[in-house]
Formats: C-alpha cells, sequence, structure tokens
C-alpha cells in the first residue's frame, strides 16, 4: 500500500498549519492511501513522524511557505513541496499528480 508522509507548518501557525493537514489526510485516503502528517505549529511539533514512518514512505509532501524542522530526516526520499494555501484547497490536485507520478515509477 502507498504511504504519504507530510509536514505542515505556517508562517503563523496555527489554522492553516491544521487545515493543511486534515486536507493531506482526507485526500490521501481518498486514493485508498495511508497517510501520516506531522504537524509544527505554534505549539511544537505533534503527531511527529518516526523513522519507521519515513523509511516507509513513498512520498513526503512539505509545506513550503516556512522552513520545516529536521527536514534532513527525509534525504533520498521523493519530496514534493507546496504552498500551505494549496495543500488547503487543492489537495486532491497533488494526490493526483503524485498519483501519476508513482504509475511511472511503477
Amino acid at each position: 500500500m502507498t504511504m504519504i508522509i507530510a509536514v505542515t507548518a505556517c508562517p503563523s501557525g496555527v489554522a492553516h498549519t491544521y487545515m493543511a493537514a486534515e486536507a493531506i489526510e482526507r485526500s490521501a485516503k481518498a486514493q485508498g492511501w495511508q497517510c501520516k502528517v506531522e504537524t509544527q505549529g505554534s505549539i511544537g511539533l505533534e503527531n511527529e513522524l518516526t523513522a519507521e514512518d519515513v523509511a516507509a514512505a513513498d512520498v513526503v509532501i512539505l509545506t513550503k511557505d516556512i522552513g520545516i524542522k529536521f527536514e534532513e530526516r527525509f534525504k533520498g526520499k521523493t519530496v514534493v513541496r507546496v504552498a500551505i494555501s494549496d495543500a488547503v484547497k487543492r489537495a486532491d490536485a497533488i494526490m493526483e499528480k503524485i498519483a501519476a507520478h508513482l504509475a511511472q515509477k511503477a
């Protein structure tokens, strides 16, 4: 089964961080994929990705509006960088692009 992991963070660290996480999770599950999203909000890291999560991931989604903490742990993985607003509003389109990419690799 395809595994998508993501880290969401926004400059204010409040609403968009969590809205993006929910949208990514919902869209990944609609594709039939497993998904885990770490949020780096104003209250710190939540739902932190484990080394096992990273190892199992087929694709990593990172929001790019603000620096992601501990980004080096994704070295060697397929990383997709998206604007936080796109993660919130266009998660389905992002997942479709990822699905096309994964289909090419298969």
